[in-house]
């Protein structure tokens, strides 16, 4: 029994880690041209996350980005695909779990590991209405300027998702 705690602990420390790693190579592949595997394995060590060839290649599969003569590019960006879906559609598909406002502060609800990758994607979109944001282990705060910039963004986010949330105001 203590052998199976110990493997199913091992297993969501290593899956928050490819979380929060899958997060910080959308966000370094949105920000900046990145023309090879080695190119995002060294800017990923500077960060402090060490991997292999073998796992990076593996997360550039999974996050379905390939490379294009500009760099890496998620295929849902590519000309041939017909309805290309954002980086921040796909992560607020993929990790958000409710949507708390407060005045100016929106708060994002993930579950654990997903705050990371989901700030991230955020970051990416660059709203206008954003002035900064904030990513714990299961929690984005996004803070505006005001209540009216919040709810602007708020409408923004949502209409990105598909389906209805808890936390509307």
């Amino acid at each position: 029994m203590y052998k199976n705690t110990e493997r199913r602990a091992r297993l969501t420390i290593m899956s928050m880690g490819k979380t929060f790693r899958h997060g910080q190579i959308l966000r370094l592949v949105t920000d900046q041209r990145i023309a090879s595997q080695e190119e995002l394995r060294r800017r990923l060590a500077a960060q402090k996350l060490r991997v292999t060839q073998a796992t990076l290649s593996r997360d550039l599969q999974e996050l379905r980005l390939v490379k294009t003569h500009e760099g890496y590019k998620s295929e849902a960006v590519l000309p041939e695909e017909s309805t290309p879906l954002p980086p921040l559609a796909r992560a607020l598909g993929e990790f958000l779990l409710d949507i708390r406002p407060a005045e100016n502060l929106l708060v994002l609800k993930t579950p654990p590991g997903g705050a990371q990758p989901l700030a991230a994607a955020v970051d990416g979109a660059k709203f206008t209405e954003t002035a900064g944001t904030v990513a714990g282990d299961d929690t984005v705060l996004i803070i505006t300027p005001s209540k009216r910039s919040r709810e602007s963004l708020q409408k923004k986010i949502e209409a990105l998702v598909s389906r209805p949330l808890r936390g509307r105001a």
